[in-house]
């Protein structure tokens, strides 16, 4: 009897060691799911963070290129916009500028005027300046200046009392005219036949004119002013 009840004992403890494995083995199991489910949740939540990252990464570049090609082309049209400016800054006369061309000076005659001689046929006048200006711009100069006074479109030359007058700023002999062109048709517009420097000439004024490779002009030295004159409207 003794040995059964043993028997039996041993019986039931197998029983109660059998069931409480059998569970144990299944919570692993469970629990090993909910582990393998919970990676797995955690690895499509990175994937979803690394994909909306990768997308604005990407429409980053996007925008950074777009920004870039703006920039190249604002870039292109700004350095178009200074060209053209310093263009009309030149053609205004407000930049100073170097180039081939030629020298004239002019001065009074050094003969001496006799009593029955106008003395002002034997000197520099303004209208002489003028005339030789003229003849150059006719001949196709680019810049012009006199005395180091740049010739612009504004610019008077003109007589007060016994003094020239260039950009009103009083000037005297010797009278240094620089031109800015091609130094031969310069030269051949004012040595022409009949033209300034032949009337110069005849009456012994002083007419010198020597072709250059660099001739420099400086800008124009005042302010200019539109009293009347403004941009036309579109």
């Amino acid at each position: 009897m003794r040995n059964k009840s043993g028997q039996i004992s041993i019986m039931i403890v197998c029983l109660i060691l059998g069931i409480m494995l059998a569970v144990q083995f299944k919570n692993t199991q469970n629990s090993d799911l909910h582990l393998r489910g919970a990676r797995s949740d955690e690895l499509l939540f990175t994937l979803n963070n690394v994909t909306q990252e990768r997308d604005s990464l990407a429409r980053e570049v996007i925008s950074l290129r777009e920004k870039i090609a703006s920039v190249q082309n604002n870039n292109d049209a700004t350095a178009g916009i200074q060209d053209e400016l310093k263009k009309a800054n030149m053609a205004a006369g407000l930049l100073a500028v170097e180039g081939p061309g030629v020298v004239v000076t002019l001065n009074d005659s050094t003969r001496t005027v006799q009593v029955d001689e106008d003395p002002n046929s034997y000197i520099i006048h303004d209208k002489d300046i003028l005339r030789v200006v003229n003849e150059l711009k006719a001949a196709g100069a680019e810049a012009i200046s006199v005395n180091n006074e740049r010739i612009i479109a504004m610019s008077e030359i003109r007589c007060a009392g016994t003094t020239i007058l260039v950009n009103s700023n009083k000037i005297g002999p010797p009278f240094i005219i620089r031109a800015i062109g091609d130094p031969q048709i310069l030269e051949s517009g004012l040595a022409i036949k009949g033209g300034i420097v032949e009337e110069l000439k005849y009456y012994s004024l002083q007419v010198q004119i020597q072709k250059n490779d660099r001739v420099e002009i400086p800008a124009y030295g005042s302010a200019v002013k539109f009293n009347f004159s403004k941009p036309k409207k579109q």
